[in-house]
C-alpha cells in the first residue's frame, strides 16, 4: 500500500499509543482520532451527500403555523439591570426617598412573595432613580436618559414591565431565563428553536452564543434534545477572526488527503450503521464535525466585520458590544437561527448609578444600530430581538456589606423587572404590564418566564404545548407544564 494512502494516514493516528490495534466500532474509531476528525464534513461538501444518515435533521422545516419571526437575537444582560433606572419610571420613589420600606408600607417584605422578599432583598431604604425619564416616539413611551439613541426607536419596542421569576440567585435565575428551568438541566431556548426550525445555512452553526469570556455551556446546551441543536460558543474578546474561530482550519492536511480519509470513513460509517442504527449521540458528533468543516468555507467571511463598509462599523461603534452586535446581524442574515449575545456586568450591588451609566453607554449605540441596520435591510420584520437579564433590581439601597461599599447599590429583585422585544412580530410602541408604585413587584398583567417563552415560540410559529420531545418516558417542552401566550404583545 502506498505510504500516503488514506489507511496509512489513519493508522498513524491509531499508533500514537504504540498499540497497533484496529478499532472495532465507529465510536472507538472516533474516540481515538479526536480532533483529527474535523475533516469528516468534507464528504458532504465534495460529493453533495452526507456521511451521516441521508435524512438531514438540520434542514429548514415549516413550523406549526405561519411565523412572524424566522430567527432570534437574544441580548442577555447578565447580572440583572435596574428596571427602575431604565424602562420602568417610579416617581413615587422621589416622595419616599431615603425612608425604610417597612415604614412606608407596614410589613411590606412579609406580604411580598418569597421569590421577591427572600434573603432580605426588599429591606432597607427606598432609593429613587438618579436618572430622568421622558416620553419618546409616537407611542409616548417613557425611557430613561441612559438610552438616548435606543429611545429613538421607541415605536419599535415592545416593553414588558411585569416580568417575574422564581429565584433571586444568579445562576438558577439565568438558567430559568435561558432554559426555563433553574434546578435541573434542560435544553436551552436556542436549542428548542433549532429543533423546531432547523437551519437555513449548513455552513454555519444554527445556534451561536457570543460572549467575551465564554458563557456557561448550560445556557446553550441541548441536554436530551439531539446534540445538533446545541449552541456553539464563540469568544469575541479578540476581534481577530483567527482567534474567534481557532482550530477550524486544518494546518497540515490537504483537501485531497482529507477526501481520501473520508472515503474510508464513509465506508466504515455505513457498515456501523447497518449493524447499530439510531445512535443519536454519535450521529450528532459526526454532524458537528461536518459543520466544523463547512465553517472553513463560510465562517471566515461571517466573522470578519472588517468586510463591512466603514459607515456601518461606525454606526455600531468600535467597542466590544458594538462588534458583538454587528456580528449578530451578520450571522442573522446568513441564516443562523438563534444568536445569543452576552453583555456582562449588570450586578450592581455597589455603585449602581455609576455602573449603569457605563453599561448603558456601552449598549445604547450598538443596540440602536442593530435595530436600524435590521430595519434598513428589511430584516427586522422577521428577526425577533430580545433584551433583558435574569431579574431586576430592588427599589431600595443594598444593605449587604454596606460598610464596604463605595456608593449606593441595588440588590437582586425577582419579583418585578423589565425585558423588551423588537421586530419579529412583537407589537412595537407597546408597554405591557406594570410593577407596583415602587417597582418591587409585578402586579398588572404579571408575566413569568414560561409566559415569555410561550410568546417567543408563538412568534416563531409554534404552539408551545405541541413543540415537545419524548425523553425518559414523558413529553418535555420548553415551558414545562405552564406558560401562556401574551396576545397583547403580538402585532
Amino acid at each position: 500500500m502506498p505510504p500516503h494512502s488514506a489507511a496509512h494516514s489513519i493508522s498513524v493516528m491509531l499508533l500514537s499509543d504504540h498499540r497497533p490495534r484496529i478499532p472495532q466500532t465507529r465510536r472507538e474509531f472516533l474516540a481515538r482520532c479526536g480532533m483529527g476528525m474535523g475533516v469528516l464534513g468534507l464528504a458532504g461538501l465534495l460529493r453533495g451527500t452526507e456521511v451521516a444518515p441521508s435524512v438531514n435533521p438540520l434542514a429548514a422545516r415549516t413550523p406549526h403555523f405561519p411565523a412572524k419571526a424566522k430567527r432570534i437575537i437574544h441580548i442577555f444582560t447578565e447580572g440583572g439591570p435596574s428596571h427602575i433606572d431604565t424602562f420602568d419610571p417610579k416617581p413615587v420613589l422621589e416622595k419616599y426617598h431615603g425612608q425604610p420600606v417597612d415604614k412606608v408600607i407596614k410589613d411590606y417584605t412579609k406580604i411580598a412573595p418569597e421569590s421577591a422578599a427572600g434573603m432580605g432583598r426588599l429591606s432597607g431604604n427606598l432609593q429613587r432613580s438618579a436618572f430622568k425619564f421622558s416620553k419618546h416616539g409616537q407611542c409616548g413611551m417613557e425611557i430613561s436618559e441612559l438610552f438616548p439613541k435606543l429611545a429613538e426607536h421607541a415605536d419599535e419596542l415592545c416593553v414588558v414591565r411585569s416580568m417575574s421569576t422564581t429565584s433571586s440567585v444568579h445562576e438558577p435565575a439565568r438558567l430559568i431565563m435561558t432554559t426555563g428551568e433553574g434546578s435541573v438541566a434542560r435544553p436551552s431556548l436556542g436549542s428548542w428553536c433549532v429543533y423546531g426550525l432547523g437551519t437555513e445555512n449548513e455552513n454555519l452553526p444554527a445556534f451561536v452564543a457570543l460572549s467575551l469570556g465564554g458563557a456557561d455551556a448550560a445556557h446553550r446546551g441541548s441536554v436530551f434534545l439531539p446534540s445538533w441543536t446545541a449552541g456553539t460558543g464563540i469568544i469575541t474578546r479578540n476581534a481577530s477572526v483567527e482567534k474567534m474561530i481557532e482550530y477550524i482550519r486544518s494546518g497540515t492536511t490537504s483537501l485531497r488527503e482529507q477526501r481520501r480519509q473520508l472515503d474510508l470513513l464513509a465506508e466504515m460509517n455505513r457498515e456501523h450503521e447497518a449493524q447499530r442504527p439510531g445512535e443519536a449521540l454519535l450521529d450528532g458528533r459526526i454532524r458537528s464535525y461536518e459543520t466544523a468543516f463547512r465553517m472553513q468555507v463560510e465562517a471566515s467571511d461571517a466573522f470578519d466585520i472588517s468586510r463591512e463598509p466603514m459607515a456601518i462599523r461606525e454606526m455600531y461603534g468600535d467597542t466590544e458590544q458594538g462588534r458583538q452586535l454587528l456580528l449578530a446581524r451578520r450571522l442573522a442574515e446568513r441564516g443562523v437561527r438563534c444568536i445569543q449575545v452576552w453583555h456582562n456586568g449588570w450586578d450592581t450591588h455597589d455603585k449602581n448609578d455609576e455602573s449603569h451609566r457605563d453599561l448603558c453607554r456601552e449598549a445604547d449605540q450598538p443596540i440602536a444600530a442593530l435595530l436600524q441596520d435590521l430595519k434598513q435591510r428589511d430584516m427586522l420584520k422577521d428577526t425577533l430581538v430580545l433584551w433583558g437579564g435574569e431579574f431586576g433590581r430592588t427599589p431600595t439601597s443594598d444593605n449587604n456589606d454596606v460598610a464596604k461599599k463605595k456608593s449606593i447599590g441595588r440588590d437582586h429583585n425577582a419579583g418585578g423587572f423589565t425585558v423588551w422585544m423588537a421586530g419579529g412580530g412583537a407589537k412595537g410602541g407597546t408597554v405591557y404590564g406594570n410593577t407596583d408604585d415602587f417597582g418591587a413587584l409585578a402586579i398588572q398583567d404579571k408575566m413569568d418566564v414560561h409566559d415569555l417563552h410561550a410568546t417567543i415560540l408563538h412568534l416563531l410559529g409554534f404552539d408551545h404545548e405541541k413543540l415537545t420531545y419524548r425523553h425518559a418516558g414523558r413529553d418535555y417542552r420548553l415551558t414545562d407544564v405552564s406558560g401562556h401566550v401574551a396576545k397583547a404583545l403580538l402585532a
